[in-house]
């Protein structure tokens, strides 16, 4: 006899969301996203913070190189600039620059190039992109990249000063030479994230760094002759970052750009990241560095940790 089973298909109940499970839904995917990015940017900033004082330290090994080569002499900023123009060209590792930079000089000493091809024309002086490694480049503002509007600046009147203390080249150089065996060297910041010449106005009137190498007339672009470092306090008399504008609403000053802090690196090669007070600086309410305020301090620039003036140009 034969027995039929009978089977009772059940079909599955469908499963889906309503309009206020996925409002919800994405509501929270919304608020991890508006918790992470920020973490992400901030990641991301350290990151790029690490980088720059890792290119510094890179920098400076050939700080002292240069110095034990060449009669323990400091390197300057920039060598004066000469009448006889036969005078005013020096050679780097990959070939012969017009009066290079000090980043220049030292990086050939360390075995690495600023430049592709360095120029011997003066017309290059101040435009020539530093394009021979990223090691010269703050990763922060790789844009940065030329002679004069460049991102690191050297600390120039107490490291090597030598220009001439005038036009007529009479009186001799500012401050020049300087013996690297003088200076406290654990003590003493070499160089730091530069904005130039923008560190003497308020932050509503600096613009943009000007990438070709040329000059803003009213010198409110970021890292104008941000190659070298104005001291905290500076005096009546002395030389600043930009020569033709020997003024305190001129004067350049580090750059806060790592999350309102800036990289220094110390002559024994060592890098801090602090802030702008943290070197000596004073800073106003309107993001303004002031030249001559009394409260600032030079003692970790002039290479002895004692508070002092730079260099006077008639002495």
């Amino acid at each position: 006899m034969d027995r039929t089973i009978g089977i009772t298909r059940i079909s599955p109940k469908r499963a889906a969301f309503t309009l206020i499970e996925l409002l919800v839904v994405i509501a929270i995917i919304a608020v991890l996203i508006g918790i992470l990015l920020p973490a992400l940017a901030g990641a991301k900033q350290t990151a790029k913070t690490l980088i720059c004082s890792t290119h510094m330290r890179q920098i400076a090994t050939g700080w002292q190189l240069y110095a034990d080569t060449n009669k323990d002499i400091s390197v300057p900023a920039q060598p004066g600039r000469y009448a006889d123009e036969s005078r005013n060209i020096y050679p780097l590792g990959n070939g012969s620059q017009y009066r290079p930079r000090w980043f220049a000089v030292i990086g050939a000493a360390a075995g690495f190039d600023a430049f592709t091809k360095p120029s011997i024309e003066q017309a290059d002086e101040h435009t020539r992109v530093v394009d021979g490694s990223d090691v010269f480049l703050c990763p922060t503002v790789p844009e940065w990249n030329n002679t004069r509007n460049y991102a690191y600046g050297y600390n120039h009147l107490f490291l090597g000063n030598a220009r001439f203390i005038n036009d007529a080249q009479a009186g001799g150089l500012i401050n020049f030479p300087v013996r690297a065996s003088s200076i406290n060297a654990s003590a003493t910041l070499m160089f730091a994230d530069s904005m130039g010449t923008a560190a003497g106005k308020p932050y509503a009137v600096r613009t943009q760094n000007r990438n070709d190498g040329s000059r803003d007339p009213n010198l409110f672009a970021m890292a104008g002759h941000g190659y070298a470092l104005d001291p905290p306090l500076m005096s009546d008399n002395t030389d600043y970052a930009d020569r033709r504008n020997r003024a305190p609403e001129h004067r350049s000053a580090p750059d806060a750009r790592h999350r309102g802090k800036t990289n220094a690196v110390f002559c024994d090669g060592h890098v801090e990241t602090t802030t702008l007070e943290g070197l000596g600086y004073i800073v106003n309410p309107d993001g303004s560095v002031p030249a001559l305020n009394e409260n600032a301090t030079n003692a970790k620039f002039t290479g002895t940790h004692t508070n002092k003036p730079p260099p006077k140009l008639n002495r």
